[in-house]
């Protein structure tokens, strides 16, 4: 994971451990800087820019000519620095000498795609970019705050040795990681901010200690005034000078508290995101694209998981997880149903319901009123089980339209796995298949 991010970005194709529904949200990390200053936390000179003009401006009026700084491309994935813009520039963090550097570098990465291993061959567009001074670092260490279930609560881990993968460093020198839980109706105390700035190694009455303590209470309280799920920083550095700086940081806001951070949320990318997840959530749809080619649509996130688990034991590879809840309406099915019909990857569509709060005959019907008015042509299986069934697969019977029903939920996956490969190879073979849903 990129450590030059504000908030650690998965990758754009997840794993199935990955999976479930954003509780999170990503921002670039200027946001991340400018929240920071606004609760008075020290970081390095950042601005950012969009324009090659604007970053020419910047670097003149905040480095000045002749002085180093460091150009970032703004863009939600990890492992930047070793990414490819799609001009053929490597590297999405550049060291810039002058004003000449900061331009041919900005020329190549706004406008353009980076492309690193955690992003699909397309890689994500990078629209802005951000020039920040250089840092010279006399000591580099970690701290964070987290929720932690053990605790009830909040929770500062603390580290005299940042700068490298806080993992790594917890499975060498165990002895190096603090912990203070926080209980979240006193705050953090003095007694406990004290303690982290003695764990990261500062010494008690001097100008550094004081510093380290007061950035700990501004950092609890942008915690919690933010909404914040994780608040990590590495690293927490110290200059040649004696002055604590926040240098890089990784920070998740919490998505359900977007009705009350609107400053916050007002830093939303969405050139950052997958449409169709951005669409979906319009929706109350829980989505998430990945790179196989049989669209599924399930009731429950845990089914969802099953399901795709099934069709991978089958030989087959989801397309997606999209997990329409357990009392979905019939407009969200077919949205569902959009999504999914809008996907060029997909080649069937496998809908397996569970019908508990969420009744068959409602999936059944949206279903139906997708299949005649967004002109489908993909293939469906349906797999109807629970409540209302009987009258569920009655509707799809007498729609008049030929779709695989099954009460079997092996059978109807191996059908979807089968029928996704027919379609496949014809493809592959210049064959053309259309499926009708006409009687």
């Amino acid at each position: 994971m990129s450590r030059r991010l504000i908030r650690v970005c998965t990758a754009n194709k997840p794993s199935l451990s990955a999976l479930g529904s954003k509780r999170y949200l990503n921002v670039h990390e200027y946001a991340g800087m400018e929240v920071f200053e606004s609760f008075g936390i020290p970081v390095p000179r950042t601005r950012s820019a969009t324009t090659v003009e604007e970053a020419e401006h910047i670097y003149r009026e905040m480095i000045g000519d002749g002085n180093d700084c460091v150009l970032k491309a703004m863009v939600l994935t990890g492992g930047r620095g070793l990414g490819k813009f799609t001009s053929g520039l490597q590297g999405g963090v550049q060291m810039c000498r002058s004003v000449e550097d900061v331009a041919r570098f900005a020329r190549k990465m706004l406008g353009f795609n980076l492309i690193t291993k955690q992003t699909t061959a397309a890689g994500l567009p990078c629209n802005r970019v951000m020039l920040a001074e250089r840092m010279y670092l006399r000591r580099e260490m970690y701290l964070s705050i987290m929720l932690d279930r053990g605790a009830g609560g909040a929770m500062f881990v603390a580290s005299p040795a940042g700068g490298t993968s806080i993992e790594d460093v917890a499975a060498a020198t165990p002895e190096l990681i603090f912990k203070q839980p926080i209980d979240v109706a006193i705050g953090v105390t003095d007694a406990q901010a004290k303690f982290l700035a003695k764990s990261l190694g500062f010494k008690d009455n001097t100008p550094a200690f004081a510093q380290c303590i007061d950035i700990v209470h501004k950092l609890y309280a942008m915690f919690i005034q933010r909404d914040c799920l994780l608040l990590e920083i590495n690293p927490f550095a110290e200059t040649p000078d004696g002055r604590i700086v926040v240098c890089d940081a990784k920070i998740d806001f919490d998505n359900n508290a977007s009705y009350r951070q609107g400053t916050v949320f007002q830093y939303r990318d969405r050139s950052q995101e997958d449409s169709r997840e951005v669409e979906a959530a319009k929706y109350d749809l829980n989505y998430i694209g990945l790179s196989g080619n049989i669209g599924c649509m399930v009731n429950g996130a845990g089914l969802a998981m099953a399901t795709m688990d099934l069709i991978k034991l089958k030989g087959g590879e989801p397309a997606n997880f999209l997990d329409v809840g357990g009392g979905a309406s019939e407009q969200q099915v077919q949205k569902a149903f959009e999504l999914l019909n809008s996907d060029n990857q997909v080649r069937a569509i496998f809908v397996n319901i569970f019908g508990g709060i969420m009744k068959c005959d409602v999936i059944a019907q949206g279903i139906i009123n997708a299949a005649k008015t967004l002109g489908l042509k993909k293939p469906v299986i349906v797999r109807l089980k629970g409540t209302n069934f009987a009258a569920g697969k009655a509707l799809i019977e007498n729609s008049g339209l030929k779709m695989i029903v099954s009460d079997d939920f092996a059978d109807a996956a191996g059908k979807a796995v089968t029928i996704a490969n027919i379609v496949k190879q014809a493809e592959e073979t210049n064959l053309h298949v259309e499926f009708s849903f006409a009687s």
